[in-house]
């Protein structure tokens, strides 16, 4: 395979395998991936990809499936390029998003025990007051920068505040996040430029996520909580806050400014918004389905396995491309159509099965409060230049979204 595998597929292996030769960490895959998937989703129900020869679902039928028998498609192998079943990790391997059952039952325990949703209500008077704040501020300014001033500025102020981190340094989160979500591809030159500070905002994270270093009666704490009970180490604990704000800020922010150029990009969506901010909810699901924050992880074959009448072998690599099943057609009624009232909405923009994102309860209470309250305020959402994508190899984020907002 790769610098990162270890074997190369026969041509007998691959007879009758639908074989596509497109790169999806790629400038133009990654600037814009729905064609490329459209593509993927059209040759079968599993692809050999040549460039990185590894497998790939496109599909939502197949997608589910793997995502949810964790017991053939696992992830302890890594959920990047990167086999760690073949080769030695370069990082060490997320406790959480990257371990099996029983490590990942006991792990997810702990955080899933501390982002409960009762904890998670008991965070909604603050981050409204937090969110009416900035968006008095935002609509009164009229123009500004959609990703900068919203989609980073809010999840970097709540999250944080949530789990006990201290305000000085909170750029970091987004450095530390770029690199993690970078180290899902290839080393190409996305990960060696994300890889150049990550040392030096990798030691702040660390101390700032030890139990002395955070303030009382936050996520943070509760999770450390786990420790003193003893169903984790006080080392483990510590990477389980990083875990938590790694999938807690990042993605938020990827959410949020894609729903805000969705919006602009589709006025008569945000007019039924407008009209109704009690849709908030369902709108925000629908931006998630539509335009995907996590497009891709990897999960590792355990045995011998047919998808589509494709036989997989032991140890191989499947690229699940989330952002594409979202858009299956299979499974959806004109799936490129922005459209706030679908029903049935069952996307898996978080996942599916028992790595369904942890944080999914926080980043849907605030892509709801921001779209409500935004709603209530602004009639027009417009684009007053042109929206730019900051690439990663995982993520599907903005790095730039110059917009003006009229008052209602």
């Amino acid at each position: 395979m790769t610098a990162q595998n270890i074997s190369l597929k026969s041509a007998d292996e691959l007879a009758d395998v639908p074989i596509l030769d497109i790169d999806p960490y790629s400038e133009a895959f990654l600037t814009d991936p729905y064609p490329y998937h459209a593509e993927i989703r059209d040759a079968g129900p599993v692809v050999w990809l040549s460039k990185y020869q590894t497998w790939a679902i496109g599909r939502f039928s197949e997608m589910q499936t793997c995502l949810k028998d964790f017991e053939t498609f696992c992830s302890s192998a890594g959920v990047g390029l990167a086999n760690f079943k073949n080769e030695e990790p370069f990082r060490p391997p997320s406790i959480v998003l990257e371990a099996d059952p029983p490590d990942h039952t006991r792990t997810r325990g702990v955080i899933g025990r501390a982002m409960s949703q009762k904890s998670v209500s008991a965070l909604k008077e603050d981050f409204e007051q937090d969110a009416d704040v900035m968006l008095d501020d935002l609509v009164e300014r009229g123009d500004i920068d959609g990703v900068q001033d919203l989609a980073i500025a809010y999840p970097l102020k709540v999250f944080p505040d949530a789990v006990g981190i201290g305000e000085e340094g909170r750029e970091n989160l987004l450095v530390y996040g770029n690199m993690v979500f970078n180290a899902v591809g290839p080393r190409n030159a996305l990960f060696e430029e994300s890889a150049k500070e990550f040392a030096k905002v990798s030691s702040w994270i660390m101390e700032h996520c030890e139990r002395s270093a955070l303030i009382p009666g936050g996520l943070g704490e509760a999770i450390y909580g786990g420790a003193d009970s003893g169903d984790i180490t006080e080392e483990e604990a510590g990477m389980l806050v990083r875990s938590l704000l790694t999938a807690g800020v990042d993605t938020t922010v990827a959410a949020l400014g894609n729903a805000l150029l969705a919006f602009a990009e589709h006025p008569e969506q945000w007019d039924l918004l407008h009209q109704d901010p009690s849709l908030a909810k369902q709108a925000f699901e629908e931006t998630l389905r539509f335009d995907g924050v996590v497009q891709t992880f990897y999960r590792t074959t355990t045995r011998e396995v047919e998808i589509g009448n494709v036989k997989l072998g032991k140890h191989e690599k499947v690229l699940c491309f989330f952002a594409s099943a979202n858009r299956d057609p299979r499974r959806w009624d004109d799936p490129d159509t922005l459209d706030i009232m679908r029903p049935n909405n069952a996307h898996i923009a978080f996942g599916a099965g028992i790595h369904r994102c942890v944080g999914q309860r926080v980043a849907q209470m605030e892509g709801e409060i921001i779209l409500r309250k935004l709603a209530e305020r602004v009639k027009k959402i417009e684009l007053t230049g042109p929206a730019e994508r900051r690439l990663n190899n995982a993520l599907h984020t903005l790095g730039k979204l110059p917009l003006k907002l009229t008052a209602a």
